[in-house]
């Protein structure tokens, strides 16, 4: 869970799609979960695709370079957690998801490279962004496994919330192309998150958001420091427990949260709340009405902590081996000697070589204490290695 999903387009806001005025039925779209991500079918421009939507992505969709959908028609400027830079678009002329048919006149696939197949671990082409659905109710059904596009008289504002299984709250009057809510801490502080289908942790914010609300001394040097993946690149990260929040309404106990080191691109978002968070509820979003209803299914509002050994990965497809690339400091993987390079050849006698990087890092991680065993190639050396699996988190002041 290392990719985090928030970007956001420099076009306009969404106009209205054709259709959308005359719905008036529910319409159910089934969509599938890879690790920490929603993927959906879905035509655009007459193309079958999968795409993994993320409510973080201001514009409607972005596509690998593989997948033809029409010539170029012009550039635009996307920014993510930490900068901006130009990509190529092309003309959206028709979105499909099932029954659901949107023709946005003013709609934009921007066209970029990445492999996202193999970052999921199943096909997937691109990304469905936030701007098809910003004209009436959807629902995130996680429990079902299902999008609901209400018709425009649906008003979650009628529904009654009894703040402990279900929550109303309303949007915050910032950001125009995002869905921005508070967060509030134990000791009163406030931070104003968007919610983020995309960003594969539970949440994340910056170094100088945790010293303005007062839980990170300024001038501290974080523990198990690592690198997380936006649009734009790697940008140096860090995990801390966040303790007695209250996440868009709903009070959290405790949660693991991603810091990054560099300041926000934005003035507007202190960060966002990711799937993590969100796959413990179906969600109803209402952009124009201004509001989210949260419906709590499993019981749960975070995972149990997991412990880690350490030691980043990559497929390297000239060497046709997955390779580290990064060993975070005083991590039981550091401590065994494992060094950049090295090759993964197996974990727990399973053969990793046609494994994506998310699996692979899911194989690592496991119950603190627990042990994981790890084949290690070093310049054509075998190395079987017994990891002890450890809570690599920063705790707040």
């Amino acid at each position: 869970m290392l990719s985090l999903g928030i970007l956001l387009a420099s076009a306009g806001s969404a106009s209205s799609p054709s259709g959308i005025n005359a719905q008036t039925a529910p319409i159910r779209v089934p969509f599938r979960t890879a690790d920490s991500a929603i993927i959906v079918d879905a035509k655009v421009n007459g193309r079958p695709v999968a795409l993994m939507f993320d409510s973080g992505f201001s514009g409607h969709i972005k596509l690998g370079e593989h997948v033809n959908v029409g010539p170029a028609s012009g550039t635009m400027t996307l920014r993510d957690f930490v900068g901006q830079f130009q990509a190529k678009t092309v003309k959206l002329n028709l979105l499909e998801l099932g029954a659901e048919k949107l023709s946005p006149p003013d709609g934009e696939i921007v066209q970029m490279g990445g492999d996202y197949t193999e970052s999921y671990g199943m096909r997937c082409d691109g990304i469905l962004g936030l701007a098809p659905f910003t004209q009436g109710p959807m629902e995130i059904n996680f429990e079902r496994k299902e999008f609901v596009f209400y018709p425009k008289s649906f008003d979650i504002r009628t529904k009654t919330p009894d703040n402990k299984k279900t929550f109303l709250v309303k949007m915050l009057p910032a950001g125009n192309d995002s869905i921005e809510l508070r967060v509030e801490t134990g000791n009163g502080e406030r931070m104003n998150l968007a919610l983020d289908t995309g960003n594969g942790f539970y949440a994340t914010t910056h170094k100088d958001v945790l010293e303005r609300i007062k839980l990170w001394q300024p001038g501290t040097t974080p523990s198990f420091q690592r690198f997380s993946f936006v649009a734009s690149g790697p940008v140096a990260s860090w995990d801390i427990m966040m303790k007695d929040l209250t996440i868009f309404g709903v009070p959290v106990e405790q949660s693991v949260w991603n810091i990054i080191d560099l300041p926000s691109s934005s003035a507007e978002s202190d960060g966002t709340v990711g799937y993590g968070f969100l796959k413990n509820f179906n969600v109803i979003v209402d952009i124009p009405r201004r509001h989210v209803w949260l419906e709590n299914f499993s019981g749960k509002t975070a995972d149990e902590q997991e412990g880690d050994v350490g030691m980043m990965s990559y497929y390297d497809r000239n060497a046709k081996r997955i390779v580290i690339w990064n060993v975070i400091p005083n991590s039981p993987a550091e401590r065994m000697g494992v060094k950049r390079g090295d090759q993964v050849i197996g974990i727990n006698g399973r053969d990793v070589s046609t494994l994506g990087w998310r699996q692979i890092n899911d194989l690592l991680r496991g119950e603190p204490g627990s042990e994981v065993l790890v084949d290690l190639s070093r310049g054509g050396s075998l190395q079987r290695l017994t990891f002890k699996r450890e809570l690599l988190v920063n705790q707040t002041l």
